[in-house]
């Protein structure tokens, strides 16, 4: 009888084996699934930029230092995880604990970092929603002028001057200071105005004067609403620091645009196309254009960011797992499959980085 449990235990010891390696397969055949439903994914987004670029004005600007620190943090961390999985196949549970620790700490950096190149995207005017590459609401000089003493404030580009001279930092921020009293206006479009006499306001060339408060033509009118709109939108341009594009910085050096896959350039606070000034239909046509780029950067790196944030849940339970000794050189497919998927999120990630810095 013991002879025949001993038969019975030795023929059940490979199906059980059969049964894990084959468990094993199902699961990593999972995982390139979900890399499969990925690349389909993404493959679709950088089709649907390639397309929208078409003949369409195109704005590029600069990677944030923030992706660059980023993209070496995700590099690191696929080292580290390649060693802790070497440990773990030869029983090393000391090194397979403190480089699987490692890793998890490099996931959250690459996690803080991406967000901290949002953060620098939005400090130099770059956002998610879909602004227009062009100021046209409130544009500097389409409507009203702001005259200093006998001196003109003007506009080139994103760069203000007064008396032909780049207004300093301090003079920049009295001008803001200025124009915020016409930043929340009331119900009826009206502004409370206590500051008032060292700048002032001109409406279509004619000074506006202040009577009770409130703003008045030279024909003793108050601003229609449309108006009031256009004096709010220039204000909200002027305390952001915006000039002629949303984008800040000087055009052809911190940010590009491009039409038909040839920069644009700017002089004198005209468009110029293949070294003429833009006919009016591109003239309309750039005055009307989105920054879909912008839009698109944000959408391809922060559905990379959503499919590295549910791998790191992966990662941390691998850490729990190998802390609580679940994971070793008989039992590390939990391991390779988040391994696995890890690294070639960082493959993807390299690979978008390299797209978005050639094309956008």
């Amino acid at each position: 009888m013991k002879e025949e449990v001993t038969n019975n235990n030795q023929k059940n010891e490979p199906i059980n084996d059969g049964n894990q390696e084959q468990m094993g397969k199902a699961k990593m055949n999972l995982v390139y699934v979900g890399i499969f439903s990925v690349v389909m994914f993404f493959a679709g987004l950088i089709s649907a930029y390639v397309v929208s670029m078409g003949d369409s004005f195109w704005l590029k600007v600069p990677m944030p230092n923030a992706f660059w620190i980023s993209t070496t943090v995700i590099i690191l961390s696929s080292l580290t995880l390649i060693l802790a999985t070497k440990f773990a196949k030869s029983g090393n549970s000391g090194g397979l604990k403190s480089m699987m620790g490692i890793t998890l700490v490099l996931g959250l950096a690459f996690v803080y970092f991406q967000f901290k190149g949002y953060g620098q995207l939005v400090d130099n005017g770059v956002f998610f929603s879909f602004n227009r590459i062009v100021v046209t609401d409130g544009r500097y000089g389409d409507y009203f002028e702001i005259q200093k003493g006998d001196e003109f404030v003007e506009v080139n580009g994103n760069d203000f001057f007064l008396s032909g001279k780049e207004i300093s930092d301090a003079e920049m921020k009295d001008l803001q200071a200025f124009m915020k009293q016409f930043t929340n206006p009331n119900e009826d479009m009206e502004f409370e105005i206590k500051n008032y006499g060292e700048y002032k306001i001109l409406f279509k060339n004619r000074e506006l004067s202040v009577v009770d408060g409130q703003l008045m033509t030279h024909k003793g009118e108050q601003l229609s609403l449309l108006d009031s709109e256009r004096l709010e939108d220039l204000a909200v341009n002027i305390c952001d620091g915006r000039g002629d594009f949303y984008v800040k910085g000087e055009m052809g050096k911190d940010f590009h645009v491009y039409y038909k896959g040839k920069e644009v350039s700017y002089e004198d606070r005209e468009l110029i196309y293949q070294g003429a000034k833009l006919d009016p239909y591109l003239q309309v046509k750039a005055m009307e254009s989105y920054d879909t780029a912008s839009s698109f950067l944000y959408i391809i790196t922060f559905a990379h960011l959503l499919h590295v944030l549910i791998t790191v849940l992966f990662l941390i339970r691998a850490v729990i797992f190998s802390f609580t000794g679940k994971i070793s050189e008989n039992n590390a497919i939990k391991l390779r499959m988040t391994g696995i998927f890890w690294h070639f999120l960082g493959l993807l990630w390299v690979f978008l980085l390299l797209f978005l810095l050639f094309i956008h």
